[in-house]
Formats: structure tokens, sequence, C-alpha cells
């Protein structure tokens, strides 16, 4: 029995979480084949502005795409020969402030028609597709969610303090209203 298409698609993927140090780059590669497509996705989820560079770089270290100072960011491509694609992430703009990225790194590997998939296998792997970009969303939410808790409980630890001095300064303005208005009522004698 002849495959129906030429080509068939493997997904692969994975996530990690990283601490970039500051004035220091974090380097990663994926060995791809020409017609490989692969996709990073990141987001800073803490440190300094949110803020990070991110560059990917093909076999002959030629800049396929490059992204300066962004918190969030998703670069793809399509390989178009064999070798080793890097990819990095420099936090050496800042001198100090550590920085937690969580990037996805997922494509698609083709497979040449001579591998003959079963089509139970093809649906698995289909269904593999979609569970992990579930997957990919779920973490990129929960990433978001930390980030939002974070501002939120900074922003009330600031109302906060800002309530407490309002207070100090009422209590000190009705002290020295007393202390003045008492001075008006007090009799004065001339010796």
């Amino acid at each position: 029995m002849a495959p129906t298409f030429q080509l068939q698609r493997l997904i692969a993927g994975w996530l990690a979480l990283i601490l970039a140090f500051q004035s220091l780059k974090d380097c990663y590669f994926e060995d791809l084949h020409k017609q490989d497509k692969m996709t990073v996705t990141y987001q800073v989820g803490g440190g300094g502005h949110l803020d990070i560079d991110f560059w990917l770089a093909d076999p002959d270290e030629r800049l396929i795409g490059k992204q300066v100072k962004q918190s969030t960011g998703s670069l793809s491509i399509t390989a178009e020969k064999n070798g080793r694609y890097e990819y990095c992430f420099s936090n050496q703009m800042s001198a100090i402030a550590d920085k937690i990225v969580s990037f996805n790194v997922h494509g698609i590997i083709y497979v040449g028609e001579d591998d003959v998939v079963a089509p139970i296998e093809r649906e698995i792997r289909l269904l593999a597709h979609g569970l992990a970009a579930v997957k990919d969303e779920q973490e990129y939410i929960v990433v978001r969610e930390k980030t939002h808790r974070n501002t939120a409980e900074s922003t009330n630890d600031r109302v906060k303090w800002w309530s407490v001095l309002q207070t100090v300064v009422l209590f000190a303005v009705v002290g020295w209203q007393v202390y003045y208005l008492k001075s008006f009522f007090e009799v004065k004698r001339v010796m």
C-alpha cells in the first residue's frame, strides 16, 4: 500500500524555564533538516523591566530574526538547509537585574515517504500536536498569571503604605490644629 502523500509530519516540542543572569547571554541550538519548521515562543516572567533580547541564527551564523527588549515574542522559521540552528536570549543590556524567561520550542519535522505510517499512528500524532498546543498555551497562561499577580501584590503594597502615610499626616495635622487653636483661647497676661 502506497502512502497517500509524499511527506508526513512529526510534531516535536519542549518547554524550558531559565534564569538569564545580568550582563550574560544563554544560547541553545536545534539540529534541523531542510524543510523542518521550528517555532520559538518566549515570555519574561520576572526581573527588571521584563524585557530581553532574542535572536535566531542559521548554521552559517547568519541572523534569521532578532527581537530587542521584548517581554514576549515568537519567531517561526522553515529550515532552508541542514544544520545546527542557534537561538539566544541576552540580558547583556541589564547590569543589575536577573530575568526569569520561559520559552517553548516546537516544530514540525518532515519524515520521508519511505517511512510508512499507519492511519492510527497519524491520528495519534495529530492528537499529540493538539495536546502540545494546549499545554503550551496553558504554560503561557500560568506565566502570565504569575506576572499579573506580582503586579497586583506590588500595587496593593504601595496602596497600603500610602494609606499609612496619609493617616500619619492626618494625625499630625490634627495635632497641630488643636495646638494652634488652643493658643487662640489662652489668656495672655501682661506683666
